[in-house]
């Protein structure tokens, strides 16, 4: 049985609608086996920057910290179920650490590859990818070399900032488009290529199309369908075994739109599970 650890951060989120992830991760909650499933109880204050460069970086040090020590004693793939996309980092490290030839799976309408330096939020959210790349602020990014560029996979991105597409050109990432999942196999044969022996697969389901997703902070069009996000999380699963994996950025405006919308979720869940 998969083990569900639900971390309802909403500080590394920019959204003026950020606190909603705490009711997102809360209504994901309710549906999953409570004897598999623990809840981080993350702090309810904002945090300070304290000179990082990252927005609320205070809090969000504390609630890593949290993470890493639920994580630790755990040899099973682990699903981390959120609030931001943040929260991925640490689950990817516990991976690395138990599965040294990692590929991860990034699949988000936004490719998260600002640094502190470059962010013009300030939001960790948006820096997730890149710190799990070992550049990002002290006691949140993994160790440089833990997760090389060469076996991650970023897809379904579409909302680049200049500074994001400069770090894929730079970094060299493989990338797909959401056009491209619609073909299953070609996620699978990406990460196979990147000679991996396991993968973890982080979705934020921004990377959804609207019309299939309706609670996230930043819909953003032209995304993937939930058929192709489903058939191409099966083909990698296929491939290489599954180290961990995430689900993040649920939303909900009011509770009746969290129930619209948990059918789609807990068919990902059910993919990754």
């Amino acid at each position: 049985m998969a083990r569900f650890v639900i971390v309802p951060q909403w500080q590394g989120s920019p959204s003026s609608r950020a606190m909603q992830l705490i009711d997102g991760a809360q209504a994901i909650a309710g549906d999953l086996p409570r004897a598999s499933s623990t809840t981080i109880e993350v702090p309810m204050e904002a945090g300070e920057p304290i000179g990082t460069g990252v927005h609320r970086y205070s809090t969000l040090r504390r609630t890593r910290d949290l993470v890493d020590l639920e994580l630790a004693p755990l040899s099973e793939p682990v699903m981390l179920i959120g609030g931001d996309c943040g929260i991925a980092v640490g689950g990817v490290g516990h991976a690395a650490r138990r599965h040294p030839e990692l590929a991860v799976v990034w699949l988000d309408a936004h490719p998260d590859l600002h640094s502190p330096d470059s962010s013009p939020s300030g939001a960790f959210s948006g820096m997730a990818l890149r710190a799990i790349l070992g550049e990002g602020a002290d006691g949140l990014g993994l160790a440089s070399g833990d997760v090389p560029a060469t076996r991650v996979v970023l897809a379904g991105a579409r909302a680049y900032e200049p500074a994001e597409e400069d770090a894929v050109s730079e970094l060299a990432l493989r990338t797909l488009d959401a056009a491209a999942l619609s073909e299953h196999g070609a996620l699978a044969d990406a990460v196979t290529a990147t000679g991996a022996t396991s993968v973890y697969i982080h979705v934020d389901l921004d990377v959804l199309d609207p019309a299939a997703m309706g609670g996230v902070t930043a819909s953003v069009p032209f995304g993937v369908s939930l058929a192709d996000l489903l058939g191409s999380i099966a083909q990698v699963r296929a491939a290489l075994p599954l180290a961990g994996s995430s689900i993040t950025g649920f939303a909900p405006p009011s509770p009746a739109a969290a129930v619209e919308d948990l059918g789609t979720i807990l068919r990902i869940v059910g993919a990754l599970a």
